[in-house]
């Protein structure tokens, strides 16, 4: 009977043992699937971020080529005074 109680409580700590391992398992996945939604969130928004980078940068470019078409303040100023000469 001493036998047969100690194989009893192996295959009770067997069977606890494997469900237990089974139940890691199940929380690894669940935890490696939650990262990778994290993952593809984060790149998701590093696109975005990029994008409108990349829109920035192509408006300032537009901007600082336009600002050589106005005139300077020293130009305007020469071109008042002048205009005063005249009157």
């Amino acid at each position: 009977m001493p036998e047969q109680d100690k194989l009893r409580d192996l295959e009770e700590k067997q069977r606890i043992l494997k469900d237990r391992i089974l139940l890691i398992g199940e929380n690894l996945l669940e935890i490696k699937q939650e990262h990778n939604e994290k993952i593809l969130e984060l790149k998701k928004q590093i696109q975005e971020l990029n994008s409108a980078m990349t829109r920035i940068t192509s408006f300032i470019e537009t901007i600082s080529g336009e600002f050589s078409r106005f005139a300077k303040k020293d130009d305007l100023e020469i071109l008042a005074k002048q205009i005063q000469l005249i009157k």
